[in-house]
């Protein structure tokens, strides 16, 4: 400050002299004219330079700093180590808001920036595919403009934005949506979608899984205790209470269907339970499917074999053994007297293991197809029950198949009966050499 103070001090002390100086030798008419003159100048000069500052400051942005002279370029070098502190700190803030940018564009939400009138100012990519904004049209739109949907407009005047609300998606029939609103700084809003489709379907499923289980053990149990009811309150003769607990029995065995089934579904999902790989022929397993699929039958089908190549399985020969069992199980029920089964094994070109139970039973509609595999899910509830099925024999199917990496085909027509193909990865088929024996596992039985 004193510096300046010295330099502005400067010319006004030159003016004084000269005109005191002029007073003294020409007069005072003289001097009252070197001292206008010298105060002209200095006017002039700040004047001036007053005008570089106003010219800058109009542009600032953009414009250099002006240079000055005298007193004023202290006050320039000032301004300008302002303008550099602003310029960087300038810099490092769109660093900053760059990374916010990059963040929340990488998020797997939904962002979308609110004002206090909850118009839109920024919204990330996600945001954009999920909620249909445009970039560049929808900046300063009220949300609500393109936001529509019922349960959100509630949910934005309830204002209690502590928990997000599900939307179904404008943008793809079937998907769901969960969008919150969270407050921050001042007047401002996070928008925050997310698609739950997966989350919803998991909920409805558990839902639904747990009704299915409590509405399959309440027939059995109804049953059961409406038969105990009837023993304890009436006198039946020895022929009707035969037949009471023969029909009890039943559906307990039922119950005990339905519970193994649960617990083989459970452990094939637990991740405690990782799979252990074994090598096993393939060709006993077919004779063993073969003499199961007679058994169930009683002689009422004809049950064909078809082996094209022997081969070695590495897997869970208990698990695969299980899964197999369920689709021939499942052509012997849904098969009419008199029907054929066929139970055939390949070994195709690439490497990879083909198992296939192909019916003429009674087929199943196409929009029934590729819910088969969910549990509970029948096609004919009351043929089901009459067949003994549980309803999770498929879903146990699809489970194991996961855990081999493998893929279930099914092809099905009504009244022409159903083929369902396990394709196993050339990873888990060994092929035999021509003169290696096949391993039979079943004493007795010649291959």
């Amino acid at each position: 400050m004193k510096a300046e103070f010295r330099q502005g001090i400067i010319a006004p002390c030159i003016v004084a002299g000269l005109t005191l100086l002029t007073w003294i030798v020409v007069g005072p008419a003289w001097a009252l004219g070197v001292l206008a003159l010298g105060a002209a100048g200095i006017i002039a000069f700040h004047l001036y330079h007053l005008h570089l500052l106003a010219e800058w400051a109009r542009d600032s942005s953009h414009a250099a700093v002006p240079e000055g002279r005298g007193t004023w370029t202290d006050v320039f070098a000032a301004i300008y180590k302002h303008v550099r502190v602003r310029l960087a700190y300038e810099r490092d803030l769109r660093h900053i808001i760059e990374r916010f940018r990059l963040a929340a564009e990488a998020l797997p939400d939904g962002i979308v920036v609110l004002d206090r009138n909850n118009r839109i100012e920024w919204a990330n990519a996600r945001a954009v595919a999920q909620l249909g904004l445009d970039p560049k049209q929808d900046i300063a739109q009220p949300v609500v403009n393109l936001v529509r949907q019922p349960e959100f407009l509630r949910y934005l005047e309830a204002g209690d934005w502590g928990e997000s609300v599900v939307v179904p998606s404008s943008r793809a029939a079937g998907r769901s949506l969960a969008l919150q609103l969270v407050p921050y700084a001042v007047d401002k809003k996070l928008l925050m979608s997310r698609d739950v489709t997966e989350v919803e379907a998991v909920a409805r499923m558990r839902r639904d899984f747990i009704a299915n289980v409590s509405h399959e053990l309440k027939t059995p149990l109804t049953v059961i205790s409406g038969f105990v009811e009837t023993l304890q309150d009436l006198d039946v003769d020895g022929r009707q209470r035969s037949r009471f607990l023969q029909l009890m029995q039943e559906q307990a065995r039922n119950m005990q269907r339905l519970i193994a089934d649960l617990i083989t579904l459970s452990a094939l999902e637990s991740e405690q339970n990782p799979l252990t790989d074994e090598r096993f022929a393939v060709v006993p397993l077919m004779l063993e499917l073969s003499n199961d699929a007679k058994a169930l039958s009683k002689g009422e089908h004809e049950v064909e074999l078809d082996i094209g190549e022997a081969a070695t399985i590495v897997g869970s020969r208990e698990e695969l053994a299980s899964a197999f069992g369920n689709l021939v199980s499942n052509a012997i029920r849904y098969t009419p007297p008199g029907g054929k089964v066929t139970l055939s094994w390949r070994v195709d070109a690439d490497g990879s293991g083909e198992f296939s139970v192909s019916d003429t039973g009674i087929g199943i509609a196409p929009e029934h197809v590729p819910r088969l595999t969910e549990r509970f899910y029948r096609v004919d509830r009351s043929r089901s029950r009459a067949t003994g099925g549980t309803g999770l024999g498929l879903a146990i199917v699809k489970h194991v198949l996961m855990r081999h990496q493998a893929q279930l085909d099914i092809e099905s027509e009504i009244g022409r009966g159903s083929t369902f193909r396990v394709r196993l990865p050339r990873e888990r088929v060994e092929r035999l050499g021509v003169d290696e024996p096949v391993v039979n596992e079943l004493p007795g039985i010649a291959t």
